[in-house]
């Protein structure tokens, strides 16, 4: 399974997405694609989304049963501890530039 939120994507952006996947809600889809599929769609989000923000979320053999990435401005700020991935807030005016994770 796999979700992906965007906000303030560019509607190209949002129509290429719908290509791959059901838009469930405005912003919000959602699918079951494999592990190249999924690559490629972040990749796409990542050349595409201007000053919007993402977040991709699948499932995975993990101790939580999934994993995220997400990408541009944004208070959510995912952090790694004790091999769980958790989200730390920043305050609100200090909001993240661009916030990529590491891969």
């Amino acid at each position: 399974m796999l979700v992906i939120v965007v906000e303030n994507a560019p509607p190209r952006l949002r129509g290429r997405l719908a290509i791959w996947l059901l838009e469930v809600r405005a912003g919000v889809y959602v699918g079951k694609v494999s592990r190249r599929i999924r690559e490629m769609i972040w990749d796409q989000i990542e050349k595409g989304i201007e000053d919007g923000n993402a977040v991709m979320a699948w499932s995975t053999n993990t101790e939580s049963g999934f994993d995220f990435l997400t990408l541009g401005k944004n208070r959510r700020i995912p952090k790694e501890m004790d091999g769980i991935k958790l989200v730390s807030f920043l305050p609100e005016n200090d909001i993240s530039e661009d916030v990529k994770e590491p891969q």
